[in-house]
C-alpha cells in the first residue's frame, strides 16, 4: 500500500490551522423537524448536504453518527457515502462514529468498511468499542496504520452507565478505562507530532487527574454545548493533555440550521471559545 500521511499528523495540522472543533452530523428525527425537513431520505440528504456545504471549509473535523443514516437502509447509507466523500473532498477530516467492536473476521470486516481506502465509506478515523478486550481491535489497528487512518477508542465516556465498566478495577488495581488509555499510549509511542490512536473521553466528567490522559494521541471529547460542558471546562478536565483534545459539538451548532450563515457563526463561536480555553491552560 502506498505510504500516506498518518491521521495524527493530518489531525494536528487541521487543528492548528482551523481550530480543534469537531462538529457532529446527527440527523435525528427531532433535529430534522426543527429544520422543517421530513424524517425521510430526502430530509436526511438535505440536512447533511447543508451542514457540509456550510462548514466543510470552516472546521477541522466532522463526526457523522452512522446510526442516523443506517436507519434508512441502503438509501441512507448512500447519503452517508456522499456526505463522507464531499466532506473529505473539501479538506475536512471525517471521524465515523460507528462504535464498532467484535472479534476476528467480523472486526476485520468492520475495519474494511470504514478504514480501507477502496471502501465508499472510507473515513479518516473510526470510533471503536474495546469491550471484547483491547486485543480484539487488532484488525482495525493494523488496517488504520496501513491506510493512514486513525481510531478513537471508547475509554471514559460521558454517559452515566459507562462507569459500570470503565471504572471497574482489575486485579492489578488499574481501572478498565486506565488500561485502555495505557494501550493507546503504547500504540502512539514515538509518533510525532501526535499519534493516530485516540480515546473518547467525555468533557462532562470533571476532574480526571487520576487518569493519565497523556497518550500522545487525540482525545475526542463529546459533551460541549447541549450536554452541559463548556469550552472553559476543558483545562480542568483534561489538564496537560488539553492541547490534544478534539471537542465535539453537535446540537450546539446544528440547532442553528438550516441557515448556513447561522451554522458558520455558531461553529466559529465555539471554535473561538475552545482556542481561548486551550491557550489559557
Amino acid at each position: 500500500m502506498t505510504s500516506v500521511t498518518p491521521f495524527g499528523t493530518r489531525l494536528r495540522a487541521a487543528m492548528d490551522s482551523r481550530g480543534p472543533l469537531c462538529v457532529g452530523i446527527d440527523p435525528h428525527a427531532a433535529l430534522l423537524a426543527s429544520w422543517g425537513l421530513d424524517d425521510d431520505v430526502a430530509g436526511l440528504e438535505k440536512f447533511s448536504r447543508t451542514v457540509v456545504e456550510a462548514l466543510a471549509r470552516e472546521v477541522a473535523v466532522f463526526k457523522p453518527q452512522a446510526a442516523f443514516f443506517e436507519r434508512f437502509g441502503s438509501r441512507g447509507i448512500a447519503v452517508l457515502e456522499r456526505t463522507v466523500a464531499d466532506a473529505r473532498a473539501a479538506g475536512t477530516l471525517v471521524v465515523m462514529d460507528a462504535k464498532r467492536g467484535d472479534i476476528g473476521s467480523t472486526m476485520a470486516a468492520y475495519a474494511e468498511t470504514f478504514l480501507s481506502p477502496s471502501s465508499p465509506l472510507f473515513s479518516d478515523a473510526l470510533t471503536v468499542s474495546p469491550y471484547l478486550g483491547y486485543g480484539s481491535l487488532a484488525p482495525a489497528v493494523d488496517l488504520a496504520r496501513a491506510s493512514g487512518a486513525g481510531l478513537f477508542v471508547l475509554a471514559l465516556t460521558s454517559n452515566p452507565e459507562g462507569a459500570e465498566v470503565q471504572r471497574a478495577v482489575r486485579e492489578d488495581g488499574r481501572t478498565i478505562g486506565a488500561t485502555m488509555l495505557g494501550h493507546l499510549a503504547a500504540e502512539n509511542a514515538g509518533a510525532t507530532p501526535m499519534g493516530s490512536f485516540g480515546a473518547v473521553v467525555g468533557a462532562t466528567l470533571g476532574d480526571l487527574s487520576s487518569f493519565d490522559l497523556d497518550i500522545n494521541g487525540p482525545l475526542l471529547a463529546p459533551g460541549i454545548g447541549a450536554q452541559g460542558a463548556t469550552a472553559a471546562d476543558l483545562p480542568g478536565v483534561f489538564g496537560p493533555a488539553v492541547r490534544n483534545v478534539v471537542p465535539n459539538v453537535s446540537r450546539g451548532v446544528l440547532r442553528h440550521g438550516p441557515d448556513a450563515g447561522a451554522l458558520r457563526a455558531a461553529a466559529a463561536r465555539f471554535a473561538d471559545e475552545i482556542r481561548t480555553a486551550v491557550a489559557s491552560a
